[in-house]
């Protein structure tokens, strides 16, 4: 698996991601709507998510009457574990960054 680069709106799809369970799973729409990003900006960040091998996705199964199945997302488990260590590596920095890591003043 290979790193990603962390945009604004990566990194807001993936916190959406990681806040989706099993009984509430993360789909295109919802995911724009979460993210307060476009469906040209979300969808494009999900198929280089499921490239990578962070994502994977599924069809909804259940009856959908009046609107199209919808495409389910979530975290692979390995997708889950590296988007951990990247925003805490990414939070690490930016503490580093702006004096936050502690230390006198």
């Amino acid at each position: 698996m290979t790193s990603i680069r962390l945009t604004r709106p990566t990194l807001e799809v993936i916190k959406v991601l990681l806040a989706s369970t099993p009984d509430s799973p993360a789909w295109g729409l919802k995911i724009c709507d979460e993210a307060d990003l476009g469906s040209g900006t979300v969808y494009p960040i999900l198929d280089r998510l499921e490239q990578h091998g962070w994502v994977t996705s599924y069809k909804e199964s259940e009856p959908h009457p009046g609107r199209p199945a919808r495409r389910y997302y979530e975290l692979t488990a390995s997708g889950r574990a590296q988007a951990g260590e990247s925003l805490a590596a990414r939070e690490a920095r930016r503490s580093r960054r702006w004096g936050l890591a502690g230390g006198g003043a």
